[in-house]
């Protein structure tokens, strides 16, 4: 999934997990891949979860 909304990159897992459930109202534990992206467009940030603690 991709947010078209430029997010803060400076955010860690735990903040981009958070914003995945409450804001796209999805389960970030799926291992579905989220991509988030900056106001500049040419930088991204992924969040994926492989299932290990």
């Amino acid at each position: 999934m991709v947010a078209t909304k430029p997010i803060d990159l400076r955010k860690g897992h735990d903040s981009l997990a958070a914003m995945v459930k409450n804001e796209l109202h999805k389960d970030p534990f799926t291992g579905t891949v989220f991509v988030f992206r900056a106001k500049k467009t040419d930088r991204l940030k992924l969040l994926y979860w492989d299932g290990t603690d």
